[in-house]
Order: structure tokens, then sequence, then C-alpha cells
């Protein structure tokens, strides 16, 4: 039976069919639906790790016990789980283990557009890219097959464009091999240098193997057309390269961008008058093409920024402009801003209003860096809100010590802002930490974290306390607000900014999207008392504009928080 299914969806039915055993991730767009996808089969144990090194550890030792297995991530994932990543590298798998890490291109919801193919480059292990549904369910069979054969993890590079598009998939049964029988094998597993020496040689030898699997593997394949010109191309760059371009080229679509063929790519080569290069980021097939000395147009072409599309590849290749048509009016742009009823809002209004320095990370109150509030300094990745306002404050002092805080949602300070409360306990900074605790894992869409009591199927789970939790790490002064009372919220924000000693306040309300969440009526202006002042305009909302003068509220978006009722001083905001 065949059927239409999301890259990540079918990437999830290749890890059932395999017989994929243990899944441990970490939430990140664009990779998140491959473990939500997986969790629905019985047959697969599934779970939400704090982080991606986590989860990667996990795979890596359900692996060794003979399972196979696999985790899952977005590209700065990778980073997070690079530790595990290069020695998993050395010691080899037992049962199969694939890495699925899904890049963005374009940056559509990511703080870099970093290309994962150099992670596989450095830690010399396979990597896979599929280019459409269908292939990211059969590359997953592949992946599992590659690694046991080769002794190695295989990492499966996915991108926006192949993870959230569909196209069809041929649905099979599952295949479940069972557990493989594990030996202790110290001299395989046990990474100490006297071991870990012979292991790199194993490596090295394996690396070949691969290069000579590479020439003659499926997943890389020539398709003969015109012999002018010869287009070499990998993953969702096939796709576009294939619509722009049709049958006028010859291709040669690799499957597998790690490590990459030789023979194969020279055969190819010489069969063409004229060699382009289409990939999406970094010029990795590129400069492989040019150590070969094959003389290829690539990213002077085509650039190292952003996506690829249809439409560049035609007017970069062929000189077409599609014609398109614009009109003179300015419009007003539409920035992305938190919803209405954020928990989030209240904080950095108060954070604005009390001219704070704000460290900031990774979440959806990111957003608040964004007018009007304006409330953010810095988001660099994962926990280093935490690390940074440390920093920070041991540059600049005492002064900067009143002034400035960390904020941190509830998912990221597990995943790896604890470790910077620890510093800040440790090395001793007065330094004033805001925990967002809004219940959930918020922008990658409500995945379940260590701290809400349910763990990825939905079922009771242990509830870490993040009171005691910061209390425990030696941070004496926590204390809990309510971010849709505007007034307790300053208060306790200028109360530790004062203190000459760590503190974390934590900000409690649950996201306002969480279906269990039951909101109050709409508030509504009395237009007779609006005195025009614009200040609850100054929260951002976006249920409140102005008309004709006053201020109105959109009662098909407004959820009653009731902020705006305290921000306003003349009583025109009313139930």
């Amino acid at each position: 039976m065949k059927k239409l299914m999301l890259g990540n969806e079918a990437f999830a039915r290749g890890l059932y069919e395999s017989g994929c055993r243990v899944v441990s991730s970490y939430p990140g767009t664009p990779s998140t639906e491959i473990t939500e996808e997986v969790a629905k089969y019985d047959e697969v144990y599934a779970e939400w790790a704090p982080n991606e090194k986590v989860a990667m550890e996990v795979a890596l030792g359900a692996s060794i016990a003979g399972a196979r297995s696999f985790c899952g991530m977005k590209h700065v994932g990778l980073n997070v789980a690079a530790d595990p990543l290069y020695t998993a590298s050395y010691t080899g798998v037992n049962g199969g283990m694939v890495i699925a890490v899904a890049d963005d291109p374009g940056m559509h919801s990511s703080q870099n557009e970093q290309d994962s193919r150099h992670h596989a480059i450095a830690s010399k292990v396979p990597m896979l890219e599929p280019s459409d549904s269908g292939e990211c369910k059969e590359y997953v069979k592949l992946a599992y097959e590659i690694s046991e054969q080769f002794d190695a993890p295989v990492i499966i590079r996915m991108s926006t464009r192949v993870a959230h598009s569909q196209s069809s998939v041929e649905l099979c049964d599952r295949i479940d091999g069972g557990l493989k029988p594990y030996e202790k094998t110290p001299q395989k597993y046990v990474m100490m240098p006297a071991f870990a020496k012979g292991r790199h040689v194993v490596v090295e030898e394996r690396t070949e193997k691969l290069t000579a699997y590479a020439e003659t593997s499926p997943l890389n394949r020539v398709e003969m057309h015109a012999s002018k010109i010869g287009v070499i191309t990998s993953g969702i760059a096939y796709q576009y390269a294939r619509e722009a371009l049709g049958d006028t080229v010859s291709y040669l679509k690799l499957g597998m961008v790690n490590p990459l063929p030789k023979k194969l790519i020279l055969d190819f080569a010489a069969k063409c008058d004229k060699i382009y290069v289409i990939e999406e980021l970094d010029d990795v097939i590129e400069t492989h093409c040019r150590k070969l000395d094959i003389q290829v147009v690539g990213k002077e072409l085509f650039g190292y920024i952003g996506e690829l599309s249809q439409s560049i590849i035609a007017e970069k290749m062929l000189g077409e402009v599609k014609e398109y048509t614009t009109y003179p009016e300015q419009l007003p742009v539409r920035p992305p801003v938190m919803c209405p009823g954020c928990p989030h809002r209240g904080v950095f209004y108060a954070l604005s209003k009390l001219k704070c320095i704000v460290s900031g990370d990774i979440g959806c109150y990111t957003l608040g860096a964004a007018a009007p509030l304006c409330a953010m300094d810095s988001t660099i990745c994962m926990g280093a809100s935490i690390s940074g306002l440390h920093g920070f404050n041991k540059a600049r002092g005492a002064e900067s010590e009143q002034r400035a805080v960390a904020v941190i949602g509830d998912s990221t300070f597990m995943h790896s802002g604890m470790t910077g409360l620890v510093n800040i306990a440790y090395n001793a900074t007065n330094s004033t930490v805001i925990i967002l605790d809004n219940s959930i894992t918020g922008m990658t869409g409500h995945q379940q974290n260590p701290t809400t009591g349910k763990n990825l199927k939905g079922d009771p789970a242990a509830a870490v306390c993040l009171e005691d939790l910061c209390k425990a790490i030696g941070i004496q002064r926590v204390r809990v607000v309510d971010p849709y009372h505007l007034a307790e919220t300053e208060t306790a924000i200028k109360e530790e900014l004062a203190v000459a000693a760590p503190s974390v306040i934590i900000s409690r309300r649950p996201c306002a999207l969480l279906k269990y969440v039951k909101h109050k009526p709409a508030l509504h202006v009395e237009a007779d008392k609006c005195k025009s002042c614009k200040m609850c305009l100054k929260l951002g909302c976006p249920a409140i504009s102005m008309r004709e003068g006053k201020a109105v509220i959109d009662h098909t978006q407004c959820v009653g928080c009731g902020i705006c009722m305290e921000q306003c001083k003349f009583g025109a905001i009313v139930e």
C-alpha cells in the first residue's frame, strides 16, 4: 500500500519497519515529528531526553546492548551531541544506530545556518541524504544495514523542505531481528587511550571500505540524458534541479554524502562537457570535486546563503526569470509576536520598563527581543543565557549585577541551563536568573519535558521541582511569581537585583495555548474612558489595536489575562 507522508512521518515509518527498538530524542524543528510519529508504534520505545547529548548516549547504550536504536535532533542539537558522536565513531555499534539531523537552510526556525555534513566528515561516520519522503523511509532501512555492516553509527541528513513536504511512500511490514547478543568487549567500548588508539586504526580502515561502497552503492545513481551539461547534487537540491532543468542535463544524484565516491564522480565528469555542483549551504561536494581535479561551477553561481529553489536554479543556469507583479504600496511588516495571553509578556514588559540588560535563550520567549518590548540583549544557544550572564557580571562588576538578568524556559533550563546556574552558585556572582516556566516545551509544539510530570506518551512521570532543584544547586533565594500580575513581577525583579546574592525568580503560568488552560472571557475597552495614551500597546499584545483614535480589543484573540487592565491607569479596559 502507498500513502502520502511527510518526510518526518516517513522517516518514523522507516524506523518501525527496520525493527528499531529504542528511540531517544530532544525536540527541535524541523526534526521533532520523527520522534512524535514513531512513538505511535507500540513496538518501539520512545522518549524525550533532557538534551541531545543524553539522547545520543541513550541510543548508543541501546545499540551496545544489541538493539537497533535511533536519536533525532536539529542541526544545532548535533553540536550538543558531538561529544558522544565522535567517540561512537571509534566504538562502533552492536545493533544498528541511526542519527537524524535536520538542517535548516534559510533559518526558518534556527539561530544559525550550519551545514551538518561537516560533523559527518570530522567524526568519520557515514551520512545519507534523502530527497523526498519515499527515500526517507528507504534510507533509514539502508542506514541500519550500513551501520551493522560497517560497525558505525549512520547519520541521515534531513532538511526543512524534505522533513515537512509530502510525497508517496510504500508501506511494508516490520522486520524485527530481535536483540543481538551482547559480549563484554572493553577493547571496543572502553575508550581509554590504550584501546582508543587501536580503534582509530579501525575507523580509518572503515572509511576506506565505505568509500569503496559509495562507488557502487544504489544510494548514488547516474541519470544520463544530454551529455553537454552534468549536474552533481544531493538531497532536496536534486528535486529543485530536476524540476528546473528536466531531462536537458545529466545528473549524478548522491544519496551518500559522506564519504563521497571518487571514481564514480570522475567517470560521470568525463562524460559531460561542463559540470555544475548544486548543493545547499557549504561547498562540500564542490570541494571534493576540485580535489579530484574536476573543474566545476558551483558556489560562485549559487552562493552559500539560504535555500535554493527551482526558480534560482533556472535563473542561474538558464537565464530564465519568472514573471511577477509588483505593487507600489508599502505594506507594514508583520513580525512574529508572542500570543495573546502569553505568560512571558508580563515579565518582558517589566524588564523593558526597568531597562534591564537581558541575557536571553532559545525558545518562543526569544520574541521578547522584538518591538515594542525590545527586552533582550543577546541570544546565543540553549543554556547560554545563564552562563553568559555570569560572564557579563564578572566582567562588569557590581553595577551590572544590579541591572542584568538571564531569562530561560523550563525545558531549556533542564536541557543545559542547570550547569550554568551551578556555575553562578559555585563561582559566586550576584546574578538574577528568571526561569520562564510555562509548563511545556513551547516553541517546538508542546512537547513534555522533565518538569511537566508526563512523558512522551503523556503517561505520568517524575516531575522535577524547579524550586527544590535550584536550592539543591546552591541558590538560597528562590521565589515564584505570576507574570499575569505586573506589579508583583516588577517588585520581585527589583528586589532580587538589589540583593547581594545569587537568586532565581520562577515566573510560573502555563502556556496560553495548552488545551487544559481555561481562559477568562475577552476584555473590552470603554471608549469614553480611553485617553488614547497607547500605554496598552506597549505590551505588544496582538489582540490590542487602535481604531479611530481609541484602543480596541479583538474578542476573538483576547483570553482575558488582565495584563492590559493593570496597565491602563484610566480604567478603560474592563471585563
